[in-house]
């Protein structure tokens, strides 16, 4: 049923009409003995009890802008054929329409999810995404020889002996900028675009963006981090959303843990999305590592905290089955068009 309300409330503010007669038709076609919406109003009788105050109220709005929408017609209708008799232009012939574009399912993903840490208290940062070796590696602890350091995953730009400067291979170097300028208590979320040097499949690009998250405070627990995550999971991906943690490895975060949530294709059954597991895998997590809080001026004695990072590609991918991630750089006017009607847009 709401799938038929969305539908026909599309359908009534895009209704034109030119002539009485078709305006009629219209009345008839809605509001009629058979119309669409007296349909609904007998479908009504099956739903379910506690559904009945929701779809009772949608109903009426409903019908509510239809009546409205047809004696506006009516209105039109009539001061067009007054203007035509006197003036002898038809001025009720529709203009040219211009098709709108949308925005793009990446942006969406990433304004939602910020919007929710938003909501639990989190401010946004933002950095350059030309960054130096120091704030990409260095300040996070990543030791000389780590992979991510190696020409294979990191597109450098110069080559300084002493600190290159390089596209950011994760937006975790706007946390260490907001270490090294704000004192705890911190909270914020850093969305941004980062870069590797990978190769371009229907799974990995080398072009792509992320949302980092960081809190610091005396006394932060994991405890505190599983119900972050947990509360951000529900308010993606709906309430009855679960989550499981696996231990891990980052150089920044100690412990550290993969973050899945229940397939909510198959609702932890298993499909062919989920690879028959039941579950998703969304984010990395961790408690912030010592060493990065001293980096930064920040007493690893007196404070702790956590931070955690997604993927906006691969949240979206999980979020409207997207199979795969090349669909969001082609510019496929087919595909965008698919998110033109989404909520916001």
């Amino acid at each position: 049923m709401k799938e038929s309300i969305e539908k026909i409330t599309a359908e009534i503010k895009s209704l034109q009409c030119k002539t009485d007669k078709e305006v009629e038709e219209a009345r008839v076609r809605l509001l009629g003995k058979k119309g669409e919406i007296t349909k609904l109003f007998d479908d009504f009788r099956t739903i379910a009890p506690e559904l009945k105050r929701e779809f009772g109220q949608k109903l009426n709005v409903l019908k509510n802008e239809a009546m409205a929408k047809i004696a506006e017609l009516k209105e039109a209708v009539s001061a067009s054929s007054a203007g035509a008799a006197s003036t002898g232009n038809d001025v009720s012939m529709p203009g040219e329409l211009h098709q709108l574009g949308s925005r793009h399912p990446v942006s969406i993903a990433r304004e939602e999810i910020v919007g929710i840490f938003r909501k639990f208290g989190y401010d946004v940062a933002e950095g350059p995404e030309i960054e130096d070796d120091y704030h990409v590696f260095e300040a996070l602890n990543f030791p000389p020889n780590h992979p991510a350091r190696d020409m294979q995953d990191t597109f450098f730009v110069s080559n300084g002996h002493l600190n290159p400067l390089l596209l950011r291979t994760h937006t975790s170097s706007v946390q260490v900028r907001t270490m090294e300028k704000v004192q705890p208590p911190i909270r914020v979320v850093c969305p941004g675009r980062v870069f590797r040097n990978e190769a371009i499949s229907a799974r990995a690009h080398c072009i792509f963006h992320q949302v980092e998250g960081l809190y610091i405070d005396e006394n932060v627990t994991f405890a505190d981090l599983k119900q972050a995550i947990l509360l951000f999971a529900r308010e993606m991906f709906g309430a009855d959303t679960q989550i499981r943690m696996r231990p891990s490895y980052f150089p920044f975060t100690e412990p550290s843990a993969e973050v899945d949530v229940s397939c909510n294709i198959c609702h932890g059954k298993g499909c062919n999305i989920c690879k028959g597991t039941g579950w998703l895998e969304i984010l990395g997590c961790g408690m912030v590592d010592p060493n990065v809080l001293e980096a930064s001026g920040i007493d690893s004695k007196k404070y702790s905290g956590f931070a955690f990072g997604m993927g906006v590609e691969r949240i979206a991918m999980l979020k409207w089955q997207v199979n795969d991630l090349r669909h969001y750089f082609e510019n496929d006017m087919r595909f965008l068009g698919e998110f033109s009607t989404y909520p916001g847009v």
